[in-house]
């Protein structure tokens, strides 16, 4: 029971971490525009990224199709620090591409059924 509990609550942290991703998105875009811009991303990509975050974030979350969720997060993160963290001369980049593949071991592990 206490497994499953603290199983649970790593779902729900890590699920947090993109439902707020999502908002910060929407909610102030500025900053991560130009980041697309840069990396020559269009930016009408932008509010489809935001609420693909909240509402897989929000599946994770609720235990809803949570291995599509996990499986959709993890190739999403791949994708990101792919396109967005592959400047390894800069130690923040190296830091983010690191912890994107984290993520998406993380959630890969979830999408192969080893958590609730």
């Amino acid at each position: 029971m206490t497994a499953h509990l603290i199983a649970l609550a790593g779902r729900g942290l890590l699920a947090l971490l993109f439902v707020l991703a999502g908002i910060t998105k929407l909610t102030g875009p500025k900053p991560i525009l130009a980041h697309m811009a840069q990396e020559h991303v269009p930016g009408f990509l932008l509010p489809l990224v935001a609420v693909f975050e909240i509402a897989a974030g929000g599946a994770l979350l609720a235990g809803w199709m949570t291995l599509l969720a996990a499986a959709s997060l993890s190739i999403f993160c791949l994708a990101t620090a792919i396109v967005f963290h592959r400047n390894f001369a800069e130690r923040a980049e190296r830091t983010s591409f690191a912890k994107d593949l984290a993520l998406a071991g993380a959630l890969a592990f979830i999408a192969a059924g080893a958590m609730p």
